[in-house]
Order: C-alpha cells, then structure tokens, then sequence
C-alpha cells in the first residue's frame, strides 16, 4: 500500500464521516422541546408551601495571619511536587521517544 492510497482512504473516510454527521444532525432541532401532555396528570400532589427559614449569620473575619500563612507554604508545597512528579514524566516521555526514534534511525 502506497502512501497516495492511504491518504485517498483516509480522504474517504473523512468525507463519509462529515457526510453522516450531516445526516444524523439534518432534522434535529436547535433547542429542545418539552413534549406537552395530552391531558392533565392522574395523580397531583396536594400543594404545601415550603417554609423558610431566615436566621442571622456571623460577619465575616479575615482569617488570622498564621493561618494565612500556613496557606501559603501549603499550596507552594504541593504546588512544588506536583511539578516535580509532572517534570519525571515528561522527561521519561521525551527520553522514551528519543531512544525509540533513534533505535528506529539505526535499523
């Protein structure tokens, strides 16, 4: 198989699937609409309003400097091993497709 006969199935393949995703969406409507009943419920239930409650809250305070603090070395520390964990990965990544692509060089 030549490279120009994958490329026109692939060119195929994209035209059908364009093709039928036209299809599927053809009669679809933009928005939803609710299906009206035809006639009224058997069964309602008998309305109670919901109480509500209105109770005072406390003000807002800023929390305390320590607290705030602790905050921030917090965060910087998983801020830092998520970047150590994520750098691993990506060098093994990039070091894995080095090799291969190097050992596929040397065939």
């Amino acid at each position: 198989m030549s490279v120009t006969d994958l490329t026109t199935q692939a060119g195929w393949m994209v035209a059908l699937a364009i093709a039928a995703l036209v299809a599927a969406g053809w009669r679809k409507t933009a928005r939803a609409t609710p299906q009206t009943p035809r006639r009224e419920p058997v069964v309602r239930r008998k309305w109670v309003p919901i109480s509500v409650a209105e109770t005072t809250v406390p003000l807002y305070r800023r929390p305390h400097v320590l607290r705030r603090a602790w905050a921030i070395v917090a965060s910087s520390g998983i801020a830092l091993v998520l970047g150590a964990v994520l750098a691993i990965l990506i060098a093994f990544g990039v070091s894995y497709a080095v090799i291969t692509l190097t050992d596929l060089l040397k065939q």
